[in-house]
């Protein structure tokens, strides 16, 4: 009977601390916000997930003009238009090795993420790390970006995101405690 005691307690301490390195993994939350929407749900996620808040920046910051997708020869119709296009960031994240995983913030553009979100990604990888999008939008989903970039980037552990428009803090948090 001591025995299996001792092997209950054992498997105790193993369950207990497999749970705590779920709930200790390092978190950044990166976001590129156009408008301070996206901005505004980044940091509420960061808040609810003890997560590092970091703002994925342009090198050339977007004005209204470029932002205005409804002229074709707009910097943001531009670059969506060529699925090569990659509009230089500013590289400042330290570390980004060290997280574990990893939220990633955009307005929804064209149905899928704005392409300096593959900037982002190319510049640090992720290969290895779970990575989760969450994006705003005026009536998109996140779908197509979800689809999108799981196939431009097998090696990265993604796990399905999700548009978070008008989510409470309450709700952003029950969503990425779900993911665990």
């Amino acid at each position: 009977m001591k025995r299996i005691l001792t092997i209950l307690a054992a498997l105790t301490l193993m369950l207990t601390a497999c749970g705590q390195n779920t709930k200790n993994m390092k978190t950044l939350v990166a976001y590129f916000s156009a408008t301070g929407t996206t901005e505004a749900v980044a940091k509420d996620l960061a808040e609810v997930t003890g997560g590092t808040l970091y703002e994925i920046k342009p090198e050339v910051k977007y004005t209204a003009a470029d932002l205005d997708w409804t002229v074709k020869t707009s910097r943001s119709s531009v670059e969506m238009q060529d699925k090569s296009s990659r509009p230089a960031i500013v590289k400042d994240l330290k570390e980004a090795d060290s997280y574990d995983r990893i939220f990633i913030g955009f307005p929804v553009w064209w149905y899928t993420a704005p392409t300096i979100i593959n900037t982002f990604i190319e510049t640090y990888g992720f290969e290895g790390k779970t990575v989760i999008f969450f994006a705003t939008s005026g009536g998109s989903t996140i779908d197509k970006a979800n689809r999108d970039f799981k196939s431009a980037y097998p090696k990265i552990n993604w796990k399905a995101g999700k548009t978070l428009n008008y989510e409470s803090k309450a709700e952003i948090k029950a969503w990425a405690e779900g993911l665990e």
